[in-house]
């Protein structure tokens, strides 16, 4: 068992958890695709609204806004509109979520023929 992890997990230990609270964020639908955008150049809002098809503009806000409350991203003004960057944060962030989207493309496979052997469809 990992040293982090307590005998017995609490909704307290839940709740307080640094890394559950990151996981949460970059499980989210937008995150990790705003700041894999992000990772390119800085973008303007009606950019990134443009950019990606199917998020509406006040989920957009309010992703924004939890990123860079989270320090992942920068609100900057700039001439006629306001730009969005990513922060040091984000961008050490960036690796690890690399890292992870990796992993998945080359597990596939195996993941798709356990849910099929469990009689799961992939989500």
């Amino acid at each position: 068992m990992s040293p982090l992890l307590p005998p017995l997990v609490t909704e307290a230990d839940r709740a307080t958890c640094a890394a559950t609270d990151v996981l949460r964020r970059v499980g989210e639908k937008w995150s990790v695709l705003l700041l894999a955008i992000l990772e390119r150049r800085p973008h303007g809002f009606n950019e990134l609204d443009r950019t990606i098809e199917g998020l509406s503009r006040r989920i957009l806000t309010r992703t924004l806004r939890t990123l860079e409350a989270d320090g992942l991203i920068s609100r900057r003004p700039a001439p006629d509109r306001v730009e969005y960057a990513l922060t040091d944060l984000g961008r050490s962030l960036l690796p690890l979520i690399i890292a992870l989207g990796e992993w998945a493309v080359e597990h596939a496979p195996e993941i798709e023929a356990a849910r099929r052997r469990a009689g799961q469809t992939p989500t």
